[in-house]
């Protein structure tokens, strides 16, 4: 399943959701009707009625309004718990305990995880996303997010201390595709549905509380709280089977895309025996943890594991997909965290770092070459492949050290941000650098000047890899710092009274990516089913990509057309003489409400036309990165 099948798969899973929480609702309610008309018949001032008595004791007026409370109740508790979660998933990982683990940390094991987690985002073209340690001895590990641009990852502290280094890849690479596949989104949708229903079994036990304390007409006050208490629970019941019925299914399919990222079966089936023979196993003993169960990479609650409701497959079960010929054994001896052993991909890794990336594309300006390798940058989108992960390790370990090491401390960060920013034209840096003197944090400013000549020294492809590796060190800002930063940028981009395409691409991922964490998530929701229906504004983008391709007119007509005959459209070339960032951003905030199967068309038509004349240059490579960005595409580096 590629990234657009998983994203179209994860919006059908929501209308799934809806219909059977739907049913659960309706068998509540009549659950509820029976329990609460038959306690007030039996309760009432003619007691000793038979059932069927009781029932027609009860006017409609009271059952609607038993309907109408119940409803009430439920939709009030599940809205509650959705405003709850809007801080998205960094608000899960600190209800479950965990402490930010910091990009400056220098533990050892702290620092591996945060170097795995940083890998893998990379190569998989999403944000570099903040890591949580959870303070559990259990092996287990959790994505959170209403998207990539606002997901954390929580890790267990033992699953760092039992885990090696290939173990512990194979499980941030099983939660890293539960983010790409949209199943996070799911999973925080389905803690505020679940919430309101098992709310009714809550107000069941305070009014059966209440009532035992009262001597006046208490009677009937227990029989309600009962009644209550027993609806409650069975909205347990439907709600454990609602997440079986999600969740079973998604765990199989991760643990593939772990296998195929990494290429190291060994790992997460290591992994997962680890937690087969360890005492604590995956157990979560924090008691939000429940809500949450179905959100873990193992059971949080393995002696429901082997239950029709249980929301993981068992064990056994899952290793036997990864590595059919298991002998049934769990591993019981460990060694902590050690060195991996040497797997096919590790040893391979050397001399494949040359060719594993994107095929680089032939100057023979041959259609179906051309074809072929835009295919290539579709299928690149969200796509978890060794390859990627290769030429991610690659591109970090070119980046020079002072750079990647202020990438990772949030002062340094800023400082690193300003000076991909400052012009490379004396005059004009000179005002950028004054405006850095006078708005910037004291404690930022010296390092400007340090890392700048490094900054410049750098093309675009290395930088917005720092840009990326930067996004977890710029979320440990205060929002008054974040507001500061945001405006500091803004004017160092406009200092020159024009933005161009690097200028343009910085901006787009660091306000898509940070917006979420400090403003609060924006869920958008594809409803445009056809290309015909943005005609216009894919015309729009098409035109801009096709006006950078070459200094030909005609060389960019015949870009143009390349894409537009691949999206159908009849629109003739508008030729950009100056990149146009506000038509670019008027064209995607329009394309970006495409459903998923129809957005491969567009990132299609889009490769076609900065590949016409053979090669994807750096300037086109990033205008790539920031319009699939913005299009909630990730594209990795590793395209050109």
């Amino acid at each position: 399943m590629n990234f657009f099948q998983a994203q179209d798969t994860a919006r059908r899973k929501t209308g799934q959701l809806s219909l059977l929480f739907a049913a659960a609702v309706i068998a509540l309610l009549v659950l509820a009707n029976g329990l609460v008309a038959l306690a007030l018949g039996w309760a009432g001032p003619r007691r000793g009625l038979t059932f069927d008595q009781a029932l027609a004791n009860v006017s409609i007026d009271t059952w609607f309004w038993i309907s109408f409370g119940v409803l009430g109740v439920i939709a009030v508790a599940s809205l509650y718990k959705y405003l709850s979660i809007q801080g998205g998933g960094r608000v899960i990982a600190e209800a479950l305990g965990g402490n930010l683990i910091h990009q400056s940390t220098r533990d050892h094991q702290q620092r591996q995880l945060l170097n795995v987690v940083e890998e893998m985002a990379i190569a998989a073209g999403v944000p570099v996303p903040p890591v949580y340690l959870i303070p559990e001895p259990s092996i287990n590990a959790f994505a959170a997010g209403f998207s990539p641009d606002d997901a954390v990852i929580g890790i267990n502290q033992g699953t760092l201390d039992q885990l090696n280094r290939s173990e512990l890849q194979g499980v941030v690479a099983h939660e890293f595709s539960h983010i790409l596949n949209g199943d996070t989104n799911i999973n925080l949708r389905l803690i505020a549905i679940l919430h309101g229903i098992l709310f009714l079994g809550m107000v069941g036990y305070g009014l059966l509380r209440a009532g035992s304390f009262s001597r006046r007409d208490g009677l009937p006050v227990v029989a309600i709280g009962i009644g209550l208490v027993i609806v409650g629970y069975g909205g347990t019941f439907f709600g454990n089977m609602i997440k079986a019925a999600i969740s079973r299914q998604r765990e199989y399919l991760a643990d593939a895309s772990a296998v195929q990222f990494t290429r190291d079966p060994g790992g997460i089936a290591d992994a997962l025996k680890k937690i087969g023979g360890f005492s604590a196993g995956s157990h979560m003993e924090n008691p939000a943890a429940e809500q949450a169960s179905h959100m873990f990479f193992g059971a949080a609650a393995p002696k429901f594991a082997h239950s029709f409701t249980a929301t993981h497959p068992p064990l056994e079960k899952r290793i036997k997909a990864i590595e059919p010929s298991w002998n049934g054994t769990f591993t019981a001896n460990f060694v902590g965290n050690t060195a991996p052993r040497s797997t096919s991909a590790e040893v391979g890794l050397a001399s494949n770092m040359a060719g594993s990336t994107a095929p680089r594309t032939n100057p023979s300006t041959d259609a179906l070459i051309i074809s072929d390798n835009a295919d290539h940058i579709v299928n690149q989108v969200g796509a978890l492949s060794e390859n990627s992960l290769v030429a991610a390790r690659q591109v970090i370990a070119e980046q020079p050290a002072d750079l990647s090491d202020a990438a990772h401390d949030p002062f340094e960060a800023r400082a690193l941000i300003y000076a991909m920013l400052v012009d490379k034209d004396a005059k004009i840096a000179q005002k950028q650098q004054q405006l850095i003197q006078s708005k910037a944090e004291p404690a930022v400013v010296p390092h400007v000047q340090r890392l700048l000549p490094a900054v410049h020294a750098s093309d675009s492809k290395h930088l917005l890899t720092l840009l990326e590796m930067s996004i977890p060190a710029l979320k440990e800002l205060s929002f008054a710092q974040y507001k500061n930063f945001s405006q500091i940028s803004t004017a160092l981009i406009t200092a020159d009274e024009k933005v161009d395409v690097f200028e343009w691409v910085l901006h787009r991922v660091l306000m898509k990516e940070l917006y979420p964490h400090f403003e609060g998530p924006q869920n958008y929701h594809g409803r445009t089913s056809k290309i015909s229906k943005v005609a216009a504004e894919a015309s729009k983008l098409l035109s801009i990509l096709a006006s950078h391709s070459s200094p030909e007119v005609s060389e960019q007509i015949a870009a143009y057309n390349l894409g537009a005959k691949e999206l159908g459209l009849n629109i003739p070339y508008a030729k950009q003489d100056q990149f146009d960032y506000q038509r670019m951003n008027e064209a995607l905030s329009k394309l970006r409400k495409l459903k998923p199967l129809v957005k491969p068309a567009l990132i299609k038509a889009c490769a076609l036309t900065v590949m016409a004349d053979g090669e994807i240059s750096s300037a086109e490579g990033a205008l790539m990165q920031g319009i699939a960005a913005t299009l909630d595409c990730p594209l990795p580096p590793s395209i050109y």
